[in-house]
């Protein structure tokens, strides 16, 4: 006969009185910091207590019990009612809620004590989730969610927002197949479809950092901060129906904008519109573009226009901001810095001196009649307004006494030749689909990378006049003793190397804007004529000097590819970039830390699967390169791209000799253990 299974008896409950209370020396929890008795009370004294306390019988010295009664368990919530008493909000003998076990039970005070605290389970994350999207139905606030539980709005906003992730994940975060910081990654985006293709793909490799789940959500996007953007605006984007993806987890700069196509036409628009208000200025043409193609002003003559003078009371505001700068760095010559309110009135000033200083231009009316005005987007997201051009059809005809109309002063950086265009002219050499062998690289792709060499050689070399110096003097010396010189009293000259096929990522280039900029400042400070011109060079300071000789002598740097017919061409070819490669060596120039980089469509989607194959190999190592060479030519080159981003990876042609590191592979994160799936997807 089966024997009875014996029944257990759970401890009585009952209602003491507070002041009947006292707090066990038994409990187990001695810590008392961060434990928030404070919002405990208050969460009391909103809702009531939600839990009894656990309490014992206190025996005198002959076993009797007293009346009082220890709390063992509970001893947060005994003292966020000690706390309420104190405030008077909570009469001494108010009745408690209490479990009470029996005097001389076998269980320990510190069992019990210990149990409570050890045998709950934490409320999983995703049931917060969605108590707080419950509540938030039925009708209260984030905010009042917020205060209710103690956080700020931001913490309830970041949890409501992870049940936008598509059910199918959520189920996959309930299951433990996917980490929280994963789940948080997911929810930048609302399109659940993409969600669910994103972890499809990631699933089946070992990367599955949330780093790249963002960036593959938003592959497709515009970031707030690109130039387009900033020139629009975000609110005007908002105003005609566009969408932000925001991440409430990661500082997001802004977001990213979902459309594209409507965010370029109103960059269009807006150009066009400040167009117009330039036509109205009474130029003949005007023309407009997103971005033209560097050098595109190299073919127009310039016309001169005269910067606006100054009016009394402009001229009274600049002094009064150069007295009231010198003031104040005067006040805090011997301090170590500025004060924070000090350092913001700086710079306040600076920008006020400089706008005063920089002077609009104005032309004459009949000069505008027959030139013309570039509008475009300036790399800073500001409207770039490029006036007084003359196409060469509209140049007045010479005068037969041989004096010759100024024919304005060109850029001078990098420009476009009449042979066979700019980066955006001509169709590049595209290798075949089927291309796996590695023949060598096309005489066009090498001149586009040594394009980009020069352009970064030019800017560095312009900023160290003594290497500058020295590669010029060696030049004089060789033009002296080793060749036949002219009668001129002196022979040296420079002679401008236009750049007439680059990349289109070129114009954008630190190098380039750099060279710009500084083109840009040495044009404003000369003078008008060459008498005067004399002059000024002769009065400028030897650092002066130096910077502008080797500003000027940096136009005619030239560490170009070309294609050469004959032994003497090619000799001449391979002296000229044996002495650009000792000019770089020299300058320790670091294409990869000038800007360039391997993408699709400077380099990888130019050259053979093999080229492609050894890139990786060499940055990433082989076992990346094995996993992405089952890839077709598009795939394998988009992939590669991904690969070596921020690897500092270089081609041959632009490689310095003797430089210590071409790739910073330590720098970036380690795909070495991608799958291909992964791979690809990027």
């Amino acid at each position: 006969m089966a024997s009875a299974i014996q029944k257990i008896a759970l401890n009585a409950s009952r209602d003491i009185p507070f002041n009947k209370l006292v707090l066990s020396q038994s409990n187990v929890r001695r810590v008392k910091a961060g434990l928030s008795i404070e919002e405990l009370a208050a969460d009391i004294e909103r809702r009531g207590l939600l839990q009894s306390l656990n309490v014992r019988p206190i025996l005198d010295a002959a076993g009797v019990e007293t009346g009082t009664y220890e709390v063992p368990a509970g001893g947060r919530r005994f003292r966020a009612l000690e706390l309420l008493v104190k405030q008077k909000k909570l009469a001494k003998t108010a009745p408690v809620p209490c479990v009470v076990r029996e005097a001389g039970s076998a269980i320990l005070a510190e069992d019990d004590s210990l149990a409570e605290n050890v045998q709950r389970v934490a409320l999983h994350p995703l049931d917060q989730f969605r108590a707080f999207r419950d509540m938030l139905e039925k009708g209260m606030s984030e905010e009042e969610i917020a205060a209710a539980f103690f956080v700020v709005p931001t913490v309830v906003k970041q949890r409501l927002r992870l049940m936008t992730v598509s059910d199918k994940l959520l189920e996959i975060y309930e299951q433990d197949g996917m980490k929280l910081d994963q789940l948080m990654a997911f929810s930048i985006s609302d399109d659940h479809t993409r969600q669910e293709q994103v972890w499809e793909i990631v699933s089946q490799s070992h990367n599955r950092e949330p780093y790249l789940i963002r960036r593959m959500l938003t592959e497709k996007t515009v970031r707030a901060s690109d130039r387009r953007v900033r020139f629009v605006g975000l609110d005007a984007y908002l105003a005609a129906g566009g969408h932000v993806m925001r991440d409430l987890f990661e500082a997001d700069d802004g977001g990213w904008l979902q459309d594209p196509t409507l965010l370029d036409r109103l960059v269009m628009e807006k150009l066009q519109a400040a167009a117009e208000q330039v036509r109205a200025e009474g130029w003949k043409w005007i023309e407009t573009a997103l971005s033209f193609p560097w050098g595109h002003t190299r073919h127009f003559a310039e016309i001169d226009g005269v910067p606006v003078v100054l009016s009394e009371e402009e001229a009274a505001c600049l002094t009064a901001l150069h007295s009231e700068r010198q003031t104040i760095e005067a006040e805090y010559a011997q301090a170590d810095e500025f004060p924070e309110d000090v350092d913001i009135r700086l710079g306040e000033i600076e920008q006020a001196i400089e706008a005063l200083e920089e002077r609009p231009v104005s032309f004459d009316p009949v000069d505008m009649q027959r030139a013309g005005v570039f509008v475009s987007l300036d790399t800073d997201g500001t409207l770039l307004v490029e006036r007084g051009f003359v196409l060469p059809e509209d140049m007045p005809v010479e005068p037969e006494d041989g004096h010759h109309e100024s024919e304005g002063y060109d850029d001078g950086i990098v420009h476009c030749s009449d042979g066979d265009g700019g980066g955006t002219n001509g169709a590049p050499d595209i290798e075949p689909e089927e291309e796996d062998g590695s023949k060598p690289l096309s005489d066009r792709l090498l001149t586009e990378l040594t394009a980009w060499r020069t352009l970064a050689l030019r800017d560095a070399f312009a900023g160290n006049p003594h290497i500058a110096l020295t590669e010029f003097l060696h030049t004089l010396v060789r033009d002296i003793y080793w060749q036949v010189s002219g009668a001129d009293c002196l022979e040296a000259y420079v002679r401008e190397i236009s750049l007439p096929v680059h990349s289109p990522d070129m114009p954008g280039s630190l190098p380039a804007h750099a060279l710009r900029q500084r083109n840009e400042g040495w044009k404003h400070d000369l003078p008008e004529d060459e008498d005067a011109l004399w002059r000024w060079i002769d009065g400028l300071d030897d650092t002066s000097r130096l910077a502008l000789l080797v500003h000027c002598l940096s136009f005619g740097i030239n560490a170009l590819h070309e294609s050469s017919h004959g032994p003497s061409l090619a000799r001449s070819v391979r002296e000229r970039l044996a002495r650009a490669d000792r000019l770089a060596t020299a300058l320790a120039l670091d294409l990869a830390e000038a800007g360039w980089q391997p993408t699709v469509e400077n380099y990888l989607g130019r050259v053979a699967k093999a080229h492609i194959l050894e890139a990786v190999r060499e940055a990433r190592g082989s076992e990346a390169a094995e996993r992405i060479a089952h890839l077709k030519k598009g795939d394998m080159a988009q992939a590669a791209e991904r690969l070596l981003e921020g690897t500092g990876w270089l081609p041959q042609a632009l490689r310095t000799k003797g430089l210590s590191a071409q790739m910073k592979t330590d720098e970036v994160p380690d795909y070495s253990a991608d799958g291909p799936a992964a791979v690809a997807a990027e």
